[in-house]
């Protein structure tokens, strides 16, 4: 990965925080790691905790940043999110996929969407 690259993914997901801060979220972790990969925030809206991936993108080339978040990806998502929810015994606790797309992040006035409930968790994981 191009020093470029990580740049804009480390300001897409500065943005991404600001933006969720904004709207009421209280950020509980950033780069979660565990086994199986890394969350990006994790935050509580209201009631409820919200695993958020950020995707930050500076072209239109290839689609739009959430279209790269696959089955294969949301499955680890699932998996990370479950050892976070066992690990601090939140199994009690209502929980969703976020996902904060982030176009032209390294211009003057990128654009920040938001998709609440972007998948749901995998039936495997029920």
């Amino acid at each position: 990965m191009t020093f470029a690259r990580i740049s804009a993914g480390k300001r897409g997901e500065d943005l991404a925080v600001s933006y969720l801060k904004r709207h009421g979220f209280e950020i509980v972790e950033k780069n979660y790691k565990t086994k199986h990969g890394e969350i990006d925030i994790i935050g509580n809206d209201k009631d409820c905790i919200s695993f958020v991936e950020v995707r930050s993108k500076n072209t239109d080339k290839f689609g739009l940043p959430e279209y790269t978040i696959n089955r294969k990806k949301q499955t680890q998502l699932t998996k990370m999110a479950l050892s976070y929810i066992k690990r601090y015994s939140l199994e009690d606790r209502v929980c969703r996929f976020d996902v904060i797309c982030v176009e032209d992040v390294n211009s003057h006035s990128p654009k920040i969407r938001h998709i609440r409930n972007a998948f749901e968790l995998d039936c495997r994981y029920r």
